[in-house]
This record gives C-alpha cells, sequence and structure tokens, in this order.
C-alpha cells in the first residue's frame, strides 16, 4: 500500500511523520529510516487527533518504541499546526503522558516536558537510591553518572570519556533494565555542549529530552543554576532549557521545520 508521509527534522534530528492515525505494521519503521533502501529518518511520528486529543506515537530507526521525543514533539506540534487541526497552544499526548506546547510563529517550539524524576524506579534503574554524579565503571571506563528520567530513561555524564566507546557500552548496562540514552556534556562559559547516543538509534544530530536531562544533571550537580535558561549547544544546533522548581515541568524551546513531502509503498 502506499503511504503518505511529511519529513520533518528539529535540529537534525530527521523523521518521517505519518498522519490520519496510520497504523505501523512490524518492520516497517526500519524500512523507511533506513538511509540508503527508504526514505532515511532517525525515526517515524505517527500523529493525528483521537477523541479531540492530538496524540504522537514514535518509533525509533531499530523499530524501538520509545516513550517520549523532545526533538519529535516540536516536528508534530508544526505538523498539526500548518494542517489547522490545533491552534498555537495545545496539549499533546504521548506514551510519557500529555505535554503542553506553544507554536511561537518563528518556527521555534516551547514545551513543558514532564518533570523530571531521579527515583530509580522512574527510569528503571537497578540502584538503591538515586544516582548523581554517581561513580561507575562502564567497559572499562571510570566516569560518574546522572540518571534522569523525562518520561523516558537519561544517563549523564560531565566526564571527557570517548562517546563512541562508553555510549553503545551504558546504553546496554544491565543497571539499566529498558536500556538508556547516555548524554556526554560539557559546561561552556555559554551554557552546555552536548552528544546523545540515543537508544534504539545511535548517534544523532539532537536529543531534546537528552538536552533536558542534561539541564537537569547540571542543576542537580551545581553546574548551572534552577530557574535560568540554559543554552544546549547539540551537533545540530541550539535549544535553551529551563529548569524548574522540584517537580515542575522543564521547559525546552527550540526549531523545527518541514523538509519535504512525499509517498512510499510498504
Amino acid at each position: 500500500m502506499e503511504l503518505r508521509f511529511e519529513k520533518y527534522e528539529g535540529l537534525g534530528n530527521d523523521f518521517l511523520v505519518v498522519g490520519e492515525g496510520a497504523a505501523l505494521a512490524p518492520g516497517v519503521a526500519e524500512r523507511l529510516c533506513d538511509r540508503h533502501r527508504g526514505v532515511g529518518g532517525d525515526g517515524v511520528l505517527v500523529t493525528g487527533v483521537e477523541g479531540g486529543r492530538p496524540f504522537m506515537r514514535v518509533r525509533n530507526a531499530d523499530g524501538s518504541a520509545p516513550e517520549m521525543c523532545g526533538n519529535g514533539v516540536r516536528c508534530v506540534a508544526l505538523y498539526l499546526h500548518a494542517r489547522g487541526l490545533v491552534g498555537d497552544a495545545f496539549e499533546l499526548d504521548t506514551d510519557a503522558g500529555p505535554h503542553a506546547v506553544r507554536v511561537l510563529g518563528d518556527g521555534r517550539v516551547e514545551v513543558a516536558m514532564r518533570p523530571p524524576s531521579l527515583a530509580p524506579r522512574d527510569l528503571p534503574l537497578d540502584a538503591p537510591a538515586p544516582w548523581v554524579d554517581e561513580p561507575i565503571e562502564v567497559g572499562g571506563v571510570a566516569l560518574r553518572v546522572t540518571a534522569v528520567s523525562m518520561g523516558n530513561p537519561h544517563a549523564v555524564t560531565f566526564d571527557a570519556v570517548d562517546p563512541a566507546r562508553v555510549g553503545p557500552v551504558l546504553e546496554r548496562d544491565p543497571r539499566f533494565p529498558a536500556r538508556v540514552n547516555a548524554g556526554f556534556a560539557t559546561r561552556t562559559e555559554a551554557g552546555l555542549d552536548l552528544v546523545v547516543w540515543e537508544r534504539g538509534v545511535g548517534f544523532t544530530e539532537a536529543c531534546g529530552t537528552g538536552a533536558c536531562a542534561a539541564g537537569v544533571a547540571a542543576v542537580e550537580t551545581g553546574r548551572a543554576r534552577r530557574g535560568e535558561d540554559v543554552v544546549v549547544r547539540l551537533p545540530g544546533g541550539e535549544l535553551v532549557i529551563r529548569v524548574g522548581a522540584p517537580g515542575a515541568p522543564v521547559l525546552m524551546t527550540g526549531p523545527a521545520r518541514r523538509v519535504f513531502s512525499g509517498v512510499v509503498e510498504v
């Protein structure tokens, strides 16, 4: 059958956006995201409006289903807004719960991400207490890790290690039974530099939830101040992250854009 899609990207994190509540059979997302034999992308975003509620479901390039995708939220927001299905401000239902979204009109979208959690049960993390700059060893490399749930699991380190070596091993560390997104952050005068090895994808140009998790980790370890904007510079560009009071949402603001539309046989 033919599947209509639109290609969107947020800071180079690229997706096929599929509307009208399309269902994806097993294996379809992998074929669509193949950059040599398919359309190419970091994932597929299925969206639409059900019962008056906008929604988003995510499939990674390996076919896995993450709970949340921050860059994907911004792409879906612009997709739905361009079709007149939502106004400038609305709630988007995701597998990590509803998220308040505001389309700013300049190509940027502000998202009130869910409140972060350090509780091991929320990641999940097999540990008796939260990890905040916790010294661990991964693949023979010693590093300190802060574990943060943004509705999906993140492990953030500020240590100077090789992300290409540590990322794939940390993703599958048995202490994270659902695997984990590995963030490698550096504090700079301008904010944070960040690269993310994403669970089920590998290195991407940007990771919205990863930027939020890095902001939370910076606040929790005294590298940034709560309630202030932090510019997180990823390979694909910048996001502005604001970590609020404990229990409050993390605000993420950044761009997204439509690249092209097409039809593909599946």
